[in-house]
């Protein structure tokens, strides 16, 4: 088979990102569906979340909120720890098939609660089942993906991560949409979105037998032979092309450093060895400013959001929130399919930062001097000028996120770790991203009663003062290949890196021409037997 030019090289690598990302989609589904259904009249009269006047319980009600969002994340934490270890020893398919079952269970368990006094427990129990679930996908998806990709399209493949969970958000919207509108008295109400899970959890699963392991995991456990077989497979080319011996000698060279720089030393070299503790400290902090960025708050909790600046009925809190799903999926795809490779890591999330800081200042101060009226149960108050405008602030907002800090932090952190390293930088990575997870999504309802529009200037002076000066200081990454990570982190000089790929190179030269002379032995014993 020889090597295939053009728009279709890499067709085998998109192939795998557009299966194992079936399981980011679940990320997206679950940050928007649980606002959503908590938000529907049904389901707070259904659990006891409505006082005897009709009028709503909103202590219990931001518990409720809180909690049935919060408790993934929970789960989602200890997942992703959980996912390293098994990772690095049965490799990236298999856990990822495992822990596809675990988020199953979980669905399963939100969908068929049912009885008044028992049911919310078996809605938490469920989410912190999936949650065990969802934190080991995205954690060992993105390594997945990444140790797959051909350098020149990494950024592209790996921010799709961001465009299936952008898509998760949409579709968890408008089936909240939907369900308002034709099974709103129901226990399906929260019995269909949380059963709709179930279909790329399904997707994913039965889609995982059709791809490959890792190459680059195959060879760090000493499956070269597999991994070099695995490797040509992906970029649709010869075993023995120049390219494929080029990078598979970049692998097994970044590898052998590895080796010989940790030989005998235990985790706390993984974590503190030369140039690695930098890349935790980047990795945690990172999606601790991604969580604070005010994008899971709107995420999360979209309708009541919406309800905070004018969208009180029911049905348009949830249109409104179905709109802003489909700007973050357009602004998104658009930026990781054209702009991703071309502006680099660091100017767009400086960008990004100071977009999102400056319109969350704009739509703060349009709260404090045009409030909303306030609505009167029963009744749709069709929203004001003012309103209409602080909705249409959120859309600019969220394709502002959706060009840096919504794709880019993975598709860094993906970028920055050594492959004997990286499922353990992976892990972290989204261990934070869970933990300051579930600090935002247990503190946002309480933050939108008690704060009112000072929660977007808290947001704003994140953004500015925090992400846009993060932005400036960390390393760039564009165009650099994972084994130049250890370079530009300082674990090796590039003189000490240049001369062991070319030390691999000669060793495989050397491994190719005694094949040659064996095959061409075999060959002269059978014409002259």
């Amino acid at each position: 088979m020889a090597t295939v030019p053009g728009r279709f090289q890499n067709i085998r690598v998109y192939w795998l990102a557009f299966i194992v990302y079936w399981g980011i989609v679940l990320f997206g589904y679950d940050t928007g569906i649980a606002g959503g259904v908590v938000s529907q009249p049904y389901f707070q009269q259904h659990f006891g979340l409505v006082k005897d006047d009709n009028s709503v319980d909103q202590k219990k009600l931001d518990a409720v909120s809180s909690n049935v969002v919060s408790v993934l994340q929970a789960g989602a934490f200890f997942g992703a720890l959980a996912s390293a270890p098994l990772s690095a020893k049965v490799g990236r398919k298999p856990t990822l098939l495992v822990f596809s079952l675990i988020f199953a269970i979980g669905a399963i368990l939100t969908t068929v609660a049912n009885d008044k006094k028992t049911g919310l427990g078996l809605i938490y129990a469920g989410r912190v089942i999936s949650g065990l679930g969802i934190g080991a996908i995205t954690a060992v998806a993105p390594a997945f993906v990444s140790e797959c990709c051909p350098k020149d399209v990494r950024g592209r493949i790996t921010g799709t991560f961001q465009v299936m969970v952008a898509i998760g958000v949409m579709i968890s919207y408008f089936i909240n949409y939907g369900v308002a509108f034709h099974l709103s008295q129901s226990s399906n109400v929260w019995r269909v979105p949380f059963g709709f899970q179930l279909v790329p959890a399904g997707i994913m699963l039965f889609g995982l037998f059709t791809v490959k392991e890792s190459p680059r995991w195959l060879a760090s456990v000493g499956r070269s032979h597999e991994a070099i077989r695995t490797l040509a497979y992906l970029r649709r080319a010869e075993v023995n092309s120049e390219n494929v011996l080029s990078e598979m000698a970049e692998i097994e060279a970044a590898i052998e450093e590895e080796r010989l720089a940790r030989a005998d030393l235990g985790w706390k070299e993984a974590f503190f060895g030369k140039g690695n503790f930098i890349r935790f400290v980047l990795a945690f902090v990172i999606f601790l400013l991604q969580q604070w960025a005010g994008q899971n708050s709107v995420g999360y909790y979209a309708p009541q959001i919406f309800a905070s600046i004018g969208y009180s009925g029911t049905k348009s809190k949830l249109l409104a929130s179905g709109i802003y799903g489909v700007v973050k999926v357009a602004a998104t795809a658009i930026f990781i399919f054209f702009f991703v490779e071309t502006l680099g890591r660091k100017l767009s999330l400086f960008i990004s930062a100071m977009g999102m800081g400056i319109l969350f200042f704009i739509i703060g101060s349009i709260l404090k001097t045009h409030p909303p009226p306030t609505p009167v149960p029963g009744e749709t108050i069709n929203p004001p000028p003012a309103s209409q405008a602080m909705a249409a602030m959120l859309y600019i907002y969220v394709c502002f996120y959706s060009m840096g800090w919504g794709p880019i932090p993975w598709v860094y952190v993906s970028d920055i770790f050594p492959t004997r390293t990286r499922h353990y930088g992976l892990a972290l990575a989204s261990s934070s991203q869970w933990l300051w997870n579930f600090v935002v999504a247990k503190v946002t309802p309480l933050m939108i009663t008690e704060l009112g529009y000072k929660i977007f200037f808290q947001f704003g002076t994140i953004n500015i003062l925090g992400m846009g000066v993060f932005s400036l200081i960390i390393p760039e990454t564009k165009g650099r290949s994972l084994e130049d990570m250890d370079v530009i982190f300082g674990s090796i000089s590039a003189a000490e890196r240049k001369a062991n790929i070319e030390k691999q190179e000669k060793t495989q030269n050397h491994g190719q021409q005694a094949k040659e002379s064996s095959e061409k032995y075999v060959e002269y014993t059978v014409n002259n037997v």
